[in-house]
């Protein structure tokens, strides 16, 4: 089935609607400046955005191509702290927005193309050329969907291909669909699916899932889902002409032996990687891809550049945890303002000799 963009931009609607395009009049406008540029719109771009305008940063706000972040993606949140009952990702973002906007925030809708941190002001070129000169730069991208890498998921990326259930779940109702993935990211899109699906199929190429044990309980007492173990996809079939995806060619790694599952759609749902290929030479990252910060704070080797979030945090993973990264963030970046603005106290941010918070 061909998930159009329209309906993609439809389903994102309350982000886009009180947030301002950055079009080709604008680009040729002056330079947009600022004390705190924010890259991402997540938990913890918005929790930064909302300590930076509370502090009188007057932060901007970039969104990127997923504003809200991955949260837009998931429907019932149950360990959010604060809801006694279970709240809804999207609806948990759009109060987060609403909140930065509220307190001072701006938000763009803006993809950040290249980056300049070699000077302070920092430069940033958004994809309409608009221009961003930032005094201090808090990056919050992120992570991106991981994928399997086969030319033919590539080729049904929209037409039976996915890797948000929440975005394109509801186009399979009443039909048959399979996810692949064996951690909390796969057992999570798995049981959702069953909202819309009677017949859900979880491929795993190992002999156990790596999800956390109460997802695992849920997934193998719903009567709907089925687990095939060690399964790898080496194919997604597609149908005569337009049809889309029509079924996964599939192979035990055990017996060798391969088999075909009629499938109206498959999501892939492998975990994510960091959104830092943008940044890669220009500051330090690890092995896997994810923002270095020093141990207890937002700061990354460059001073004035921060980072939060899934960007540089690879262990926890959590919006609770993006958010509160996000606000050590916009701490660390209110402090080195001042520190600048006021060098006799220089010594004394770079030493951690103050506490910040009113405990």
């Amino acid at each position: 089935m061909l998930i159009t963009a329209a309906l993609r931009k439809r389903a994102l609607a309350p982000y886009l609607t009180r947030n301002e395009p950055i079009t080709r009049k604008a680009a040729m406008s002056a330079d947009v400046h600022t004390k705190m540029l924010i890259l991402g719109s997540g938990p913890a771009g918005l929790s930064a955005a909302i300590y930076g305008a509370r502090a009188g940063l007057a932060p901007i706000v970039v969104q990127g191509v997923q504003p809200g972040g991955q949260l837009t993606t998931t429907t019932d949140v149950e360990n959010y702290p604060g809801f006694r009952e279970v709240i809804q990702g999207p609806w948990l973002m759009e109060e987060m927005q609403a909140q930065a906007e509220h307190v001072g925030a701006r938000m763009l809708w803006d993809t950040i193309v290249d980056v300049d941190v070699s000077t302070r002001p920092f430069r940033l070129t958004g994809d309409g050329g608009t221009v961003y000169v930032a005094e201090t730069l808090v990056i919050a991208t992120g992570a991106q969907a991981k994928w399997l890498g086969l030319e033919s998921e590539q080729r049904l990326r929209g037409q039976g291909v996915s890797a948000c259930a929440t975005c394109d779940g509801f186009f399979y109702r009443g039909k048959k669909v399979a996810v692949i993935g064996g951690g909390n990211t796969a057992v999570e899109e798995a049981l959702y699916l069953t909202n819309h699906s009677p017949d859900v199929t979880l491929i795993h190429r190992r002999d156990s899932l790596r999800a956390e044990k109460i997802l695992q309980e849920r997934l193998f007492a719903h009567p709907n889902i089925k687990v095939l173990w060690n399964t790898v996809v080496d194919e997604f079939v597609a149908g005569e002409g337009t049809a889309g995806l029509v079924a996964l060619q599939l192979r035990d790694r055990e017996s060798g032996e391969t088999h075909r599952l009629d499938v109206d759609g498959a999501f892939t749902a492998i975990g994510h990687s960091p959104a830092t290929e943008l940044f890669r030479g220009k500051l330090d990252l690890d092995d896997d891809g994810y923002l270095l910060v020093e141990p207890g704070t937002a700061r990354t080797a460059i001073p004035g550049v921060f980072a939060c979030g899934d960007v540089m945090d690879k262990i926890y993973r959590q919006a609770i945890t993006a958010a509160g990264t996000g606000c050590m963030a916009a701490l660390d970046a209110e402090r080195f303002l001042a520190a600048v603005a006021h060098p006799a106290r220089e010594a004394a941010a770079a030493g951690h000799e103050e506490k910040i918070g009113a405990w």
